[in-house]
């Protein structure tokens, strides 16, 4: 097996992650390609959202989503990225068995309630708020913003970590 952008991570984070991704039923390559879009290829446990959303970690959890998991975002930002990973795992846990492809492990942190509803449904529309914080997603411009244009820099992530260099190779 070879695990995206296992290169850029320890072995013991690796490890981490496929045994994470087996108790969730998920591909774990779709969750590495998802942490390194949300952290901006580092997979540092402390990264803030540069949109300012308050959004910290390896899935960018909000407050109010770390507050549900019993954490807050400056103790997720003081732990290690294998000690996020339990959080990253609880966050999961209740789409586990649902998420079948890239587009649905993303829309679990993105927007859940698109889970399963492939690549055509529409997330956002102009000109809500919801559109504008998330128009860079919009690939076409054509004011609305589908499941497969939000799910298109995570695809880039995949294809980049499991490119020569980036991927750890398990037996």
């Amino acid at each position: 097996m070879q695990l995206s952008w296992g290169a850029r991570v320890s072995a013991e984070f690796c490890h981490e992650v496929l045994e994470v991704s087996r108790r969730l039923h998920v591909q774990p390559n779709y969750l590495m390609a998802v942490m390194a879009f949300e952290t901006a290829e580092t997979f540092r446990a402390d990264i803030r959202n540069a949109a300012g959303s308050g959004a910290v970690g390896l899935i960018q959890f909000m407050p109010g989503t770390a507050r549900l998991l019993g954490t807050s975002v400056s103790a997720l930002m003081e732990m290690t990225p294998v000690q996020q990973l339990k959080y990253v795992e609880a966050y999961f846990a209740p789409y586990a068995g649902r998420l079948r492809t890239l587009m649905d492990v993303y829309m679990a942190v993105l927007y859940p309630a698109a889970i399963g509803k492939g690549g055509e449904f529409v997330l956002f529309k102009a000109p809500y708020i919801a559109y504008r914080q998330n128009a860079g997603l919009d690939w076409d411009k054509d004011d609305h913003i589908t499941v497969a244009e939000a799910t298109e820099g995570p695809s880039r992530k995949l294809v980049k970590g499991l490119a020569p260099g980036n991927v750890r190779t398990f037996i």
